[in-house]
């Protein structure tokens, strides 16, 4: 591993361009964790925030670095014992707990990966900062949403951002680069990983000094012996035989191939995660030059002109807010549903869109002087504040719509997503009073943050609640959807009344009667709506003709 310069090299930082929003200036090393050397009295990152001011949107200068020129991929440090130990307990608990679906298990595999990649960049000389633990610490949360929800749409979420964020614990980084291109480094490293682990396997595996070749067939004989006597013991008395049963996982001969599979899977895994930690890829030194900037009237009028058109329509809403909706509804002729539903997507669209202008108008923004920075300021403020409008006017158009055609996964789906693009418009405003250093960080942890409340927030039982509450307000009910939802949803349906209520849970009872997981794989959701279902059993009278009529009757009241 190169030794980092106790200096940073001079560079001009010239005037503060827009045009490059919370880009890092070249030569930022990741914040996940660095080496630190004997020279060394203040690390680089500290000497970069002393001397970087930021103001308004505006980032340094781009240097003359060409794109992806300098990551400075480093050879990892020789792997430590430790790390291969944490690796091989991770493709052990892969093989044992993974193949009975993710609940539990996958936050227990994660643990020793986890330290596997500590152990390592201890080994390489990286030490841990505080942003390293806040992605370390929120990947690891994410995981807890398989644990506690049985839907499967939330859980795939929570397990793609714990992966997002791992990749920044791993790789460290502060810019937009970084936070984007982060996962790259972990793909990479499935390659290099497992031939890195390999070459650290053979050297303590042979001669006089090798530690690993005597402690694994000391292991080989610790589970012959526990699973000769184990079996012996099982079959002495039933009751011990229920434990295991309850307590251990399958580890059956009939699954091999797929255990082999698993544990494959998991030693590849961990050996990626310590290798990356090992070698990280600095994203940060890499950066998009900054576009030419445009003269005042070039750049202005245009972003005038559209706040103008945002102000317009952002009068009508408060207009028809504040007037009612039946004048409107008469003037246009539509349904109060065909209203909402109209008017969601497209200033869904909009508020995206919104975004994507703010971004090139900032890379083509005028930086000559104070004047630039003040019309920088104002312009695209302004256009923020009136976007934000947009935003509770969507969000308020899609409630409406939810009042006459109920609550779904779509719906509420893209609720949230509004609702975090108009958190990044906000924090967008606050970059252009407080400086935009901090801003890609920000907008990755509250997305991350954003997985997580809305996986523990469980949308199915939230969709059922809503439609529970709108069955009683109007007697009107989707039954056809309420049978697609998960587990989450049972304690809500059960409070429907008979037969709605079986009509409802059927299905679900069915599906729950035909899994049977062990306790590691079972979500607590899904023991939630279990026991739920033994303390009130489904009635034998609601057949499939009963609720056949029965939805058609509920739908179309």
């Amino acid at each position: 591993m190169s030794e980092r310069p106790s200096t940073p090299e001079p560079s001009d930082p010239g005037p503060e361009t827009p045009g490059s929003v919370g880009l890092a200036k070249s030569g930022e090393p990741d914040d996940a964790a660095e080496a630190s050397g004997p020279q060394d009295h203040r690390t680089e990152q500290e000497t970069d925030e002393e001397d970087y001011e930021g103001d308004n949107w505006a980032a340094p200068s781009a240097g003359p670095v060409p794109w992806l020129s300098d990551l400075r991929i480093e050879s990892p440090a020789p792997v430590r014992t430790a790390t291969l130990w944490a690796v091989l307990a991770t493709g052990l608990l892969s093989m044992l707990l993974l193949g009975d679906g993710l609940a539990l298990n996958l936050f227990l595999v994660a643990i020793p990966a986890a330290l596997a990649a500590y152990f390592a960049a201890e080994a390489a000389g990286r030490r841990p900062r505080a942003w390293t633990l806040v992605w370390g610490v929120g990947g690891l949360a994410l995981l807890a949403v398989p644990a506690l929800r049985d839907a499967d749409w939330p859980s795939f979420l929570a397990v793609v951002a714990a992966i997002a964020l791992s990749s920044l614990a791993l790789n460290g980084g502060r810019s937009w680069i970084s936070v984007l291109l982060s996962p790259l480094g972990m793909f990479n490293s499935i390659v290099t990983g497992p031939v890195w682990g390999w070459r650290g396997l053979r050297e303590r595996s042979g001669g006089a000094r090798g530690s690993v070749g005597p402690m694994l067939r000391a292991l080989a004989v610790t589970a012959v012996l526990l699973l000769v006597f184990g079996a012996l013991f099982a079959g002495a008395d039933a009751a011990f035989a229920d434990l295991l049963g309850d307590l251990l996982p399958d580890a059956s001969v009939s699954g091999g191939p797929w255990h082999v599979v698993l544990l494959a899977l998991g030693l590849v895994c961990a050996l990626a995660a310590a290798h990356t930690a090992a070698a990280p890829v600095h994203w940060d030194r890499a950066e998009i030059p900054a576009g030419r900037a445009r003269g005042r009237v070039e750049w202005a009028l245009p972003l005038v002109v559209l706040a103008v058109l945002f102000a317009a329509f952002n009068a009508v809403q408060l207009a028809v807010l504040f007037g009612g909706y039946d004048a409107v509804l008469e003037q246009t002729g539509q349904t109060y549903a065909q209203y909402a539903r109209q008017g969601f997507w497209q200033l869904l669209l909009v508020t995206v869109l919104t975004l994507l202008v703010i971004v090139v108008a900032l890379r083509w923004a005028p930086r000559d002087g104070s004047r630039d920075r003040t019309l920088v300021r104002g312009v695209l403020g302004t256009l923020c504040a009136l976007a934000l409008v947009v935003v509770a006017s969507a969000v308020r158009r899609m409630d409406m719509y939810v009042e006459a055609y109920g609550l779904t996964r779509l719906r509420v789906s893209v609720v949230a997503g509004e609702l975090w693009l108009g958190l990044v418009i906000v924090f967008i405003m606050a970059a252009g009073v407080w400086g935009a250093r901090w801003l890609p960080r920000a907008v990755a942890a509250s997305a991350a943050a954003g997985v997580l409340a809305f996986g523990l927030a469980s949308p199915d039982a939230l969709i059922a609640e809503r439609n529970v509450q709108r069955y009683a307000d109007t007697g009107t009910f989707d039954l056809g959807y309420a049978r697609g939802l998960s587990a989450d949803a049972v304690p809500a349906l059960d409070k429907l009344e008979e037969p709605l209520r079986t009509c409802a849970l059927r299905s679900l009872a069915d599906g729950l009667a035909d899994r049977d997981a062990p306790w590691y794989a079972t979500s607590w959701g899904e023991a939630r709506a279990r026991r739920i279902l033994d303390e009130r059993p489904l009635t034998d009278d609601a057949d499939w003709s009963v609720c056949n009529q029965l939805g058609i009757d509920v739908m179309y009241r």
